[in-house]
């Protein structure tokens, strides 16, 4: 008679459960928005995860043979490089997936992959070096996605997103860490008994918590609204809207705003911040913050300060008696600081470099 072990059946039932979260979470995170970059990201990595918990179980890592592990192995070390993106896209919203993205992962999961078939069980002088190389790469897109996070944290406005980023930027590194650490102490990095049922908890955790929030957080709070191009391809929203309705006794503080960037032409100091707007306001940042998200429909500070520089900056491009003034000049005299982040802002918001903008209004007139 057959007897199982009571931790092999609750190990399976936890990856069993863990494995229909994320697919839940995959669901969740494609069901009406799959164009954007941080939703196929985020789908990616949820179902990398999966692959990773299945081809973790004890058993599977010490009956498979090494080369039929090796392409689960190669999803499961490059799952450290879709958490980077993913983190990236959903702290940025204008994020740009690049070739050397997807490289990245690619030659993350060939060098996992030949170490799991080939190296690690060689006698090669170079494979401690391979394998070395491959259990520092979790940590180091886990600090990349760490400073990801931080640079791009405090222009966001979207309270909610705000929270959620957090928890994942620092339960993501964390149990990324502790998995490295763990793997570098078992023998032949196999999570065995308690160390792969704790492994299987945490993650658990971790994935339950963000798959709540999902299903109670607005898809608004969370990701922007892509609206479709004359191409057919999706991009962001290009004209904010109010998240709620109009609050009383925040009237007042959308004029002084108002009057502030229209009126004063505050947006052309130099410097200008969310913490130095709110102390020339005389209100706490995170009201301001809260302010300019749902009252006037900005997700970002950056993008909320920009559309004021553009609007100048496209009036002097069309004005005739500025012809001859250098786009260098407007940009500067905009707010902007240097000539390449006005260039990059002006091509995202008109689909024209401010040459070409100008050349054809001019001719237009």
């Amino acid at each position: 008679m057959l007897v199982l072990d009571p931790l092999v059946l609750l190990d399976a039932a936890l990856r069993g459960t863990l494995v229909a979260l994320l697919l839940l979470l995959s669901a969740i995170l494609g069901r009406d928005r799959p164009q954007l970059i941080v939703v196929r990201a985020g789908i990616a990595l949820c179902l990398g995860l999966a692959v990773q918990v299945i081809s973790a179980t004890p058993w599977f890592e010490a009956m498979v043979p090494r080369l039929w592990q090796a392409p689960l192995v190669a999803i499961s070390v490059a799952n450290a490089v879709l958490f980077w993106v993913f983190v990236q896209a959903l702290f940025d919203d204008d994020y740009v997936l690049r070739p050397w993205h997807v490289l990245a992962w690619l030659a993350v999961a060939a060098l996992s992959a030949l170490n799991c078939a080939v190296v690690a069980g060689s006698a090669s002088v170079i494979a401690p070096l391979a394998v070395g190389v491959q259990r520092a790469v979790p940590l180091i897109f886990a600090i990349l996605a760490a400073l990801a996070a931080a640079r791009n944290w405090r222009t966001d406005l979207v309270e909610q997103r705000r929270r959620l980023r957090a928890f994942i930027v620092i339960a993501g590194s964390t149990y990324t860490v502790l998995l490295l650490i763990a793997r570098l102490s078992a023998p032949q990095g196999r999570l065995m008994g308690g160390t792969a049922m704790a492994d299987v908890l945490v993650l658990l955790f971790i994935i339950a918590i963000v798959t709540f929030r999902m299903l109670t957080l607005g898809h608004l709070d969370l990701f922007p609204l892509p609206e479709v191009s004359p191409k057919g391809q999706a991009v962001l929203q290009a004209h904010p809207v109010p998240m709620t309705a109009p609050v009383a006794g925040e009237d007042k503080l959308v004029m002084a705003l108002q009057k502030l960037m229209q009126g004063e032409h505050h947006y052309r100091s130099e410097d200008l911040t969310l913490a130095s707007l709110a102390s020339k306001m005389q209100i706490p940042e995170y009201r301001l913050r809260r302010l300019i998200n749902q009252q006037l429909g900005y997700r970002n500070f950056n993008a909320y300060i920009n559309a004021f520089r553009l609007d100048e900056a496209r009036a002097a491009l069309t004005d005739p008696t500025q012809r001859e003034l250098p786009v260098l000049t407007i940009a500067l005299t905009s707010g902007f600081q240097s000539i390449g982040p006005f260039n990059r802002a002006f091509k995202a918001a008109t689909g024209l470099t401010p040459t070409e903008y100008r050349k054809e209004n001019m001719a237009d007139s």
